[in-house]
């Protein structure tokens, strides 16, 4: 027992249960829109809206759908909107060029969200996976991943998107030493003000199924990733990796995937307080959104509960597929 707390009776807890009144009053942890990043996945065309099947309820977007889409976001309050693009399969290549070409899917998207809502906060991925024709988020050669090189190239990508308009990047490689060199390049180029939300503590994670489905990944990808995500059975490691990109630069640091890595978003927080975020991954939506779709739990209930904990854990903020749903739900 806490030395302040009176012994049973004189304390019980139920008291402050008793009432919706009396437990809203005495709520720790309170989940708003501003808590929101809404990832989208862009494809080519006009008026498409292409099912993600492993993913139920998304769909990737062409440009007009996407723009309406960050006009509905901004309308719910929330803040910013995450690109993902399904890159056509011829464009993709060993080099990955697409990756910095200024009028990639991505950039246009960027572009043209800012032209017309110029309220939201655009964000990015930098990675390579979605350009490359071994699916990897580096440049492959005789079956390893390339680090240096590879920094390279994601330091042109990023450089693309700044100029595109984007407010944030999202560094999700994990290669050595890119955020330190986007960073410097950023600076060098102008771009002082663009943000850097670093993928830091990435896991190499049975969770990101569905995601390479809906960017066309999957297929594509030779072997595994984990010369260069995390073990899952290391937290110390990613205290040292956020660490490392906070020191090279990054403004906001994240654990991905989110979820079934609690633990190490509570330890980034309460070791750097810097603003800390989770992505809710394609895995962890799409199993609640099966469960729920059977019958099994009650969806909207555990999409606000497995959202609560985020928060709960120290997150300021969590990228999630269930951005809309739970922004409406918030606003009613």
């Amino acid at each position: 027992m806490h030395p302040t707390q009176a012994p049973w009776p004189l304390t019980r807890f139920r008291r402050l249960r008793r009432t919706p009144a009396l437990r809203a009053l005495t709520q720790e942890t309170t989940l708003t829109t501003g808590d929101l990043i809404w990832p989208v996945f862009l494809c080519d065309g006009v008026k498409q809206r292409q099912p993600v099947a492993s993913m139920p309820g998304v769909e990737r977007l062409s440009l007009d759908q996407v723009v309406a889409a960050a006009a509905a976001a901004r309308d719910l309050g929330i803040p910013v909107i995450c690109l993902f693009p399904y890159t056509d399969p011829v464009l993709k290549t060993a080099t990955c060029e697409e990756a910095w070409n200024p009028e990639n899917l991505t950039n246009r998207a960027i572009r043209a969200i800012k032209a017309e809502v110029p309220e939201i906060a655009v964000m990015t991925d930098v990675a390579l996976d979605p350009y490359n024709a071994h699916g990897h988020d580096g440049l492959v050669q005789d079956g390893i991943i390339l680090n240096d090189e590879t920094v390279e190239a994601l330091v042109k990508m990023a450089l693309a998107q700044a100029e595109a308009g984007a407010d944030i990047l999202g560094p999700s490689d994990m290669m050595d030493g890119r955020i330190g060199a986007m960073r410097a390049a950023l600076e060098a180029a102008g771009h002082k003000d663009t943000a850097i939300l670093s993928y830091a503590a990435k896991y190499a994670s049975a969770f990101y199924g569905p995601f390479r489905d809906a960017v066309g990944a999957s297929g594509a990808l030779k072997g595994d990733k984990k010369t260069y995500q995390m073990n899952p059975a290391n937290s110390d490691e990613a205290i040292r990796l956020v660490a490392r990109d906070l020191a090279e630069g990054a403004d906001m640091v994240m654990v991905k995937p989110g979820m079934p890595y609690l633990d190490i978003c509570a330890r980034v927080k309460e070791t750097f307080g810097a603003p800390t975020f989770a992505y809710q991954v394609s895995g962890e939506y799409a199993m609640i959104q099966a469960a729920a779709q059977n019958g099994w739990i009650d969806g909207e209930k555990a999409m606000v509960e497995s959202l609560m904990a985020f928060k709960r854990a120290g997150c300021d903020g969590i990228l999630t597929y269930f951005a809309p749903a739970v922004a409406k739900l918030l606003q009613a």
